[in-house]
C-alpha cells in the first residue's frame, strides 16, 4: 500500500511516517496542500490511502478532500484535526473524508483506523493476496508459501514486501524498472540505478528459499514478470 501523509507539524508528521514505513508501508509525507495536491495529480503514482490533517497551508484538508471528490475520486480518506465539534466532523464527512482521528491520538489507534478503512474499502486489496501458493497477508505483514501439510513462511524486508506486492498484484504482467521506481520508492527517494535490480535479486534468492527458483522471470529489453506460482520450479 502507497499512503499520501499530509501533515504540517514536523514532529508529528515523523513520527506518523515512521510507524507508517515500520507496518511496510510507502508512505510520501508533505507539509503543505497545494504541494499534495501535485502528488495526487500525478498519473503514474496510485495512491491507496491518503491521511489529510484539517489545518494546512496552501490547501486544506477540507479543500483536497472535495477536489478529489469533485473528480469521483474514490480514494480513502483520513482526516486528522483537532477540531472535536459535532459540527466538525459533519463538515470534514460530507466533505468527503471516510474516517476522522481527532489530535491527540495513539498510534495504535491510527493503525487500527487504517486497517479498519483497508477491510471496508473497494479500492483497497483484499485483506491477502494469493498467487498460487503464496499468500501474503496485509493485516499481518506476512508472506508465507502454503501447500499441503506445510507452510513456509518467509523473512522480508520493507522494501522486498512492497516489491513482491505490486507484483503479487499484477501476476502475468510485464513490470518494467520505471512502475517499480515510480510506485515503489517515496518521492524525491532517488535510488540508484541498479536498485530495482539489487531489490530483484534479493527477492529471488528468498524465494528460492521456499521453492520457488524462477518465479519472477526477466523479460530482456523490457523487464520482469511473475510466473505462476504452481508451475514446477
Amino acid at each position: 500500500m502507497r499512503i499520501l501523509l499530509v501533515e504540517d507539524e514536523p514532529d508529528l508528521g515523523a513520527a506518523i511516517q515512521r510507524v507508517l514505513k515500520r507496518e511496510k508501508y510507502i508512505v510520501d509525507w508533505v507539509q503543505d496542500g497545494a504541494k499534495a495536491w501535485d502528488y495526487l495529480d500525478q498519473k503514474w503514482i496510485h495512491y491507496t490511502l491518503a491521511i489529510f490533517d484539517w489545518m494546512l497551508p496552501g490547501l486544506s484538508g477540507i479543500e483536497l478532500c472535495q477536489r478529489l471528490r469533485q473528480r469521483h475520486a474514490a480514494l480513502p480518506v483520513l482526516m486528522l484535526t483537532a477540531k472535536d465539534g459535532l459540527e466538525d466532523r459533519v463538515t470534514g464527512l460530507d466533505a468527503g473524508a471516510d474516517d476522522y482521528l481527532v489530535k491527540p491520538f495513539g498510534m495504535v489507534e491510527l493503525l487500527a483506523r487504517i486497517r479498519a478503512l483497508h477491510r471496508r474499502s473497494p479500492q483497497i486489496l483484499p485483506q491477502q493476496l494469493h498467487v498460487g501458493n503464496l499468500i501474503l497477508d496485509y493485516g499481518k505483514h506476512t508472506v508465507c508459501c502454503q501447500r499441503p501439510g506445510s507452510q513456509h513462511p518467509m523473512s522480508l524486508t520493507a522494501k522486498e514486501f512492497q516489491v513482491l506486492e505490486y507484483f503479487m498484484q499484477r501476476p502475468g504482467q510485464v513490470i518494467t524498472s520505471e512502475q517499480l521506481v515510480h510506485q515503489l520508492w517515496e518521492m524525491g527517494a532517488e535510488p540508484t540505478s541498479n536498485a530495482v535490480a539489487a531489490q530483484i535479486r534479493l527477492l529471488r534468492r528468498k524465494l528460492a528459499e521456499v521453492g520457488y527458483s524462477n518465479l519472477i522471470e526477466t523479460v530482456h529489453g523490457m523487464g520482469y514478470r511473475l510466473n505462476d506460482a504452481d508451475a514446477p520450479q
